[in-house]
């Protein structure tokens, strides 16, 4: 009793009920306090077990929602994936298409710009012919323009079929 009173010493637990205070008052004061505090105590356990337990419920259901959240996000990260990896192949395809109708557009008209000039330059050689006039300087004319036409069409042809092969190059790299 003297521990109690100068440490606040109690015992505690089952062994409470077993002791027998033997008519001893200070002694009997002594197992009240004890049965009190042990009961305080059993209380403030009891409290903090359901507390914990509220908590680990709290965290369980957190886990689950971020289980729930995370496969949530993996079903968009590879849907967002699939549709980028759709959206690149139909910019390709686009891109291609696009190139293929100006490389169309550019040798049409540039073959509309030769046969034009062809064709005027050969009826002024003709008109020119038919007229008896002087005929030599049209004719070396003639002539040079015809040269720098097919040389002209043969490059453009080139640098259309360069631009092709660059463009099927990049993308067999890719």
């Amino acid at each position: 009793m003297q521990i109690a009173r100068e440490s606040s010493v109690y015992l505690g637990g089952t062994i409470l009920p077993m002791i027998d205070d033997e008519g001893d008052t200070d002694f009997r004061q002594y197992i009240d306090k004890a049965k009190e505090l042990e009961e305080i105590d059993l209380r403030h356990n009891v409290i903090i077990t359901d507390q914990i337990q509220a908590q680990n419920k709290d965290l369980q259901d957190a886990q689950e929602k971020n289980a729930a959240l995370m496969d949530d996000l993996k079903s968009a990260l590879e849907k967002s994936e699939n549709a980028k990896r759709e959206a690149e192949s139909n910019l390709d395809v686009l891109q291609k298409r696009t190139q293929f109708e100006l490389m169309g557009k550019i040798v049409r008209v540039s073959l509309a710009i030769i046969l034009g000039v062809g064709i005027s330059t050969t009826l002024l050689y003709v008109f020119a012919i038919w007229k008896n006039k002087e005929t030599a300087l049209i004719g070396n004319t003639w002539s040079s323009m015809f040269g720098i036409l097919l040389t002209n069409s043969f490059s453009i042809i080139g640098t259309i079929m360069g631009v092709k092969y660059a463009s099927d190059s990049k993308t067999q790299q890719s």
